[in-house]
């Protein structure tokens, strides 16, 4: 009985902890347009509050995927099955670490603003905005193009291929 708890614990904790192997572009899309409508949130307030919620995002993503990220359940749950039209789905790997790396920018500005660098923390969140615009708006994962740049991507071969394309659109 014990063994089974255990085993069953263990299965949810591994479920949880796993990120998808493919992630509906769209919902990516709708995740990056949440981080930028926050991060410019916190240029207009420059409350060090605001970036609770941004680093708290990035990390559950990194760590569950869209599982324990509110903005991620918003997107895939409530707002992705509303927009109409056929859904690509592009490859989880460099989308985690496109979220590590938003986790490293928001980590930042986090630890620079609570020390009384809010400039630094500014510069960072800009840089943040920029990155999780060009997703939003362009479908341009910078994070997903450094990651296949670095250790090659299989699924990746057409992001040289859509970069030119969407910014002709």
């Amino acid at each position: 009985m014990l063994i089974g708890i255990i085993w069953i614990s263990v299965r949810s904790m591994r479920k949880l902890f796993s990120f998808p192997t493919l992630v509906n572009e769209i919902s990516a899309r709708i995740v990056a347009g949440g981080v930028v409508a926050i991060g410019v949130l916190f240029l207009v307030v420059e409350s060090g509050w605001v970036l609770v919620p941004l680093t708290y995002g990035f990390a559950a993503r990194v760590l569950t995927g869209p599982s324990a990220s509110p903005l991620g359940q918003l997107a895939t749950r409530v707002i992705t099955p509303l927009v109409p039209g056929p859904h690509q789905s592009v490859p989880g790997p460099p989308k985690r670490f496109a979220q590590a790396i938003g986790l490293t920018f928001t980590s930042a500005a986090t630890i620079a603003w609570s020390i009384g660098a809010l400039g630094m923390a500014k510069l960072l969140i800009i840089g943040l905005v920029i990155a999780a615009g060009l997703e939003a708006g362009l479908a341009l994962c910078l994070g997903c193009m450094i990651f296949n740049r670095i250790w090659g991507c299989a699924d990746c071969g057409d992001l040289q291929r859509r970069a030119p394309v969407r910014l002709a659109e």
